[in-house]
């Protein structure tokens, strides 16, 4: 019995201790203090081991002082800043007319620099998407660079190493990096062929035991792959078959992922490279050959923005915010999880108060419950504002898209919740096209035919259950 009471008390205290930390050290946003603190306090075993998985953030200056971007950026920076404040701007590019103040933001505060002379195809599902990336691939002569968060080892996962594999041998450089935790299942072996053929693999915070990973925050989330610095691929598929639509679970699989061309792809490369340069403590491999001479150019312009733990400043969250106050005629949302942090969801009420057209399309097959039933406690409260939100019947919707009134949108890797603001690494491109925003437009209103509304009737019908489902995980949401 005294050994009880003795780690009983010693709980006690590493819980008091935690508790300190969380209030005087860490200095977290007050809901998310708060919600760490009931945790702490009211489940103390188990908030324990949730805090070691979930709360750490101490050292998270320290881990990423290494990951910050080339000073070298710094002189065009302030060369566009010039450009974007001359009156002859918007003559040249009639399409930044009303969105200047976001390419600013994104210049200024985010090192995010706008390219104007892109092509963008937009695929809607892995299907589309891998027959065309695997068809570039094939097309390789110098190098490739991916980095995904999931890497499943199944027939496509196999498919892709095969490939890889291949140029290799042909002399093609190859570098794959993947993520600690969305690959935590994968051995060794699986990469074996790659490596033996002189491609180039790293894991990104790799576990600390084998399939034991205790660091499930600051995870890269990114999906990016540039071939010969000509072409890129950035936005919400992984690798693995149910991106294909093939699990039974989860059934037909809504995506949005994009094919670049033109001055955005650098971006997308620097962007790996800085992150390979962070996982393999490799000097920097900024070279003229990973930054060639662009192929068939267009007229799309774009900023390709990240965000993550080692950003002074949520980014791609910023970005977000500013397009809702933009917007005049309509926002349009796609995200499989919708946790939006106060100012965010102040401002999508807001929106829709003062008559914009504001509609959010969430999953109905959620893949993380305690999400799933934060996410439906947000949408009841924008419903009452005059939000319009709908719920995807079709398969699962993983779709990270925003649209803006008849230029604007965004797609990437990021969710609308407080883990890609903060925890995760995430890489989204701002899209500044009529033509752009008129193909996503067109999806979304397909998407609608496919979706249920919520509407107030509906939700308020909810049952006891349900309410009580959905205020256990509002209490738990900034930390999810």
């Amino acid at each position: 019995m005294e050994v009880v009471n003795w780690l009983l008390f010693l709980l006690l205290i590493v819980n008091i201790l935690f508790a300190v930390l969380l209030v005087f050290f860490e200095r977290r946003n007050p809901s998310t203090t708060w919600a760490w603190l009931m945790i702490l306090f009211f489940v103390p075993v188990l908030g324990f081991f949730l805090y070691l998985f979930l709360g750490q953030d101490l050292r998270k200056k320290k881990i990423f002082a290494a990951k910050e971007a080339d000073d070298r950026l710094e002189k065009m920076i302030h060369q566009q800043e010039k450009i974007l404040s001359r009156k002859d701007i918007e003559l040249a590019y009639p399409s930044i007319k009303n969105s200047k103040d976001l390419i600013y933001l994104h210049l200024v505060a985010h090192n995010a620099l706008f390219t104007h002379d892109n092509t963008v195809e937009i695929f809607n599902d892995g299907n589309e998407k891998f027959d065309k990336m695997l068809e570039d691939i094939k097309k390789a002569k110098k190098f490739i660079h991916m980095e995904y968060y999931i890497i499943r080892n199944d027939w496509l996962g196999k498919q892709i190493i095969e490939l890889l594999t291949l140029k290799a041998k042909e002399g093609v450089e190859v570098r794959l990096l993947y993520d600690g935790m969305g690959c935590i299942r994968l051995s060794d072996k699986f990469f074996q062929p790659l490596l033996e053929a002189g491609g180039k693999i790293s894991c990104f915070f790799p576990p600390f035991l084998p399939y034991i990973n205790v660091r499930i925050n600051y995870r890269n989330h990114r999906k990016i792959c540039v071939i010969d610095g000509q072409t890129a691929y950035v936005g919400g598929i992984n690798i693995g078959k149910e991106y294909l639509g093939l699990s039974k679970k989860m059934g037909y699989w809504r995506d949005t992922h994009l094919r670049i061309k033109g001055g955005a792809v650098d971006y997308l490369e620097l962007r790996f490279l800085l992150d390979w340069r962070f996982s393999t403590k490799e000097p920097y491999l900024i070279k003229d050959k990973y930054f060639p001479p662009k192929e068939g150019l267009g007229y799309t312009g774009i900023q390709i923005v990240s965000s993550g733990p080692d950003s002074k400043w949520s980014s791609i969250r910023n970005g977000y915010l500013k397009m809702i106050t933009l917007a005049k005629k309509r926002i349009y949302i796609h995200t499989p999880y919708f946790i939006p942090d106060d100012s965010l969801l102040e401002a999508l009420k807001l929106a829709a108060l003062s008559g914009v057209d504001v509609r959010i399309i969430i999953p109905n097959k959620p893949d993380h419950m305690f999400v799933y039933w934060a996410s439906l406690s947000y949408i009841g409260e924008l419903l009452q504002a005059g939000v319009k939100c709908y719920t995807y019947e079709k398969g699962f919707l993983h779709s990270k898209m925003i649209l803006v009134d008849d230029v604007i949108s965004t797609v990437g890797t990021a969710n609308l919740d407080i883990r890609s603001f903060k925890m995760n690494f995430e890489v989204n491109a701002f899209i500044y096209d009529r033509i752009i925003n008129n193909q996503l437009q067109e999806q979304f209103m397909k998407d609608l035919a496919d979706s249920k509304e919520i509407t107030r009737e509906i939700y308020e019908k909810r049952s006891f259950g349900i309410k009580f489902k959905e205020s256990i995980s509002r209490l738990l949401s900034p930390i999810l």
